[in-house]
């Protein structure tokens, strides 16, 4: 049983969490202990108790904590890789970058804790000097997804404590195991008792009791309808919150791009990590002069994507994550089908030598705006073509959705790729390049209904982990 950590103690708990390999369900990767609302509560005072000295360690302290820490995940990345791609089921290689991704994270933000930021400004007053610097927050709760289940961790994680803040971290009850092993990192590390802690198990258990505990801030990455509540709930409580609630977001094919470049980028932002990614490419809006030649080619090369076990060499597609997940897949298919969008290819439960939730990507065409498949996220490998009149109509057709997480434009025109940046309704915009895929040093976020709070990863990560403090001086 991989326990709970509370107060620098591994503790158990039941019932277990079984961490099942959804390439294979025959394979548990783990059991895992479920912590109950005393566990939580215990936790957040554990990190409370903790956060004094915390707090107050030099910069270099938590600097070597971290850089340690980042250095195992790197040395570690195949073994990490592997049981990463075990429990979520995306593809060994992708499931390696996300744990490299990790590793380069912590050593990134070992850097931050040693670049602490500040002014000091004469005042308007003569004889006065002013002093603005920042503080940690205080306790932070982290509440991390599936999908990517050692980046977003690390991601949140590392700057909390770079800063000097106390974390109790609620990860997906899907995919522990990463999240454990990431604990268990930092506790050899030489993090102090409490200053860390994991609370596995259900969220409709932990969500409240981490809330009503009383955390100062709370970072949330998930679902939009989830994030909301949390956002009503912390209002309340005058936490302070950080939310990413995914995307629907669109990439634009010009009629001037270079057609094997943007089929690539549609490939690989709408079905990679079996389209798990908030950032994915779930609306492919292409002008009507490249229409015909990009959907046909798309579709011939969606057709022949590998989908298979994560681990096997020849994959390019993995298993759903979960039953959960493929079910509400094939519902979205079904419901696109109802509302008259064409299906190319794919969409459809597939019966391999391992018993796993796998699912051919679907590509649909003759999509239109109003369309579920057009404005829901789906969080899956369904993707829809909407035909657009011209660059005009595909920026409206780009900007024509709650969400506002990335935009992607695939152009050789600088002037079409400079107006499309300029004027897409988006946090990140991608030129030529998938909508999914970011770098960890510069923000994270998105506009509309895909974040709320300041932004994540970078330097930005300061504006929510740390608190500003006006000091006056009379000299």
């Amino acid at each position: 049983m991989h326990c709970n950590l509370i107060n620098g103690e591994w503790r158990g708990g039941q019932p277990a969490i079984v961490n099942r390999n959804p390439s294979d369900l025959d394979d548990v990767v783990g059991e895992y202990a479920s912590a109950s609302a005393s566990d939580m509560r215990e936790a957040v005072a554990a990190a409370r108790a903790a956060f004094p000295a915390w707090s107050r360690t030099t910069p270099q302290q938590r600097a070597d904590i971290l850089d340690a820490a980042g250095s195992e995940i790197l040395a570690r990345k195949q073994e990490l890789g592997t049981l990463l791609a075990r429990e979520e089921g995306k593809t060994l290689p992708e499931a390696i970058g996300e744990v490299t991704r990790a590793g380069h994270i912590f050593k990134f933000f070992a850097g931050e804790a040693l670049r602490p930021q500040g002014e000091l400004l004469d005042s308007v007053r003569p004889g006065v000097e002013v002093l603005i610097s920042r503080e940690p927050v205080g306790v932070v709760g982290l509440i991390t997804p599936w999908n990517f289940p050692i980046a977003i961790p690390a991601w949140k994680a590392a700057p909390a404590l770079a800063f000097g803040n106390c974390v109790v971290m609620k990860p997906a009850e899907l995919v522990p195991g990463s999240a454990w092993a990431l604990a268990d990192i930092l506790q050899r590390a030489g993090l102090p008792a409490g200053v860390f802690n994991l609370v596995m198990g259900s969220g409709r258990v932990l969500g409240p009791a981490l809330l009503d505990a009383g955390i100062d801030a709370l970072s949330f990455t998930g679902s939009q309808a989830t994030g909301q509540r949390l956002a009503a709930d912390c209002a309340a409580r005058g936490i302070k919150v950080q939310l990413e609630m995914g995307g629907k977001n669109p990439l634009l094919i010009a009629d001037d791009a270079k057609l094997e470049q943007a089929v690539e980028c549609a490939i690989n932002g709408a079905f990679y990590s079996t389209g798990q990614r908030c950032t994915a490419s779930s609306r492919l809006i292409v002008c009507s002069g490249i229409h015909d030649a990009f959907v046909a080619r798309l579709a011939e090369r969606t057709a022949a994507l590998r989908v298979g076990h994560a681990l096997a060499a020849d994959t390019q597609i993995g298993p759903v994550a979960s039953e959960a997940q493929l079910a509400g897949n094939l519902s979205y298919v079904e419901q696109g089908l109802a509302d008259g969008a064409s299906l190319l290819c794919g969409g459809e439960r597939l019966t391999l030598a391992t018993r796993g939730y796998y699912q051919s990507p679907a590509l649909f065409a003759g999509c239109t705006p109003q369309m579920s498949i057009s404005r829901e996220e789906i969080f899956g490998p369904v993707a829809a073509v909407l035909r657009a009149d011209d660059y005009e109509h595909a920026l409206a057709l780009a900007n024509d959705t709650p969400f506002g997480l990335a935009a992607g434009i695939c152009t050789q025109s600088l002037a079409l790729a400079t107006h499309f940046r300029r004027h897409s309704e988006a946090g990140m915009v991608m030129v030529n390049l998938p909508t999914a895929g970011v770098d960890y040093h510069v923000p994270f976020g998105g506009r509309k209904g895909s974040s709320h709070g300041p932004r994540e990863q970078g330097r930005y990560a300061a504006e929510f982990y740390t608190t500003v403090k006006t000091a006056y001086l009379g000299v």
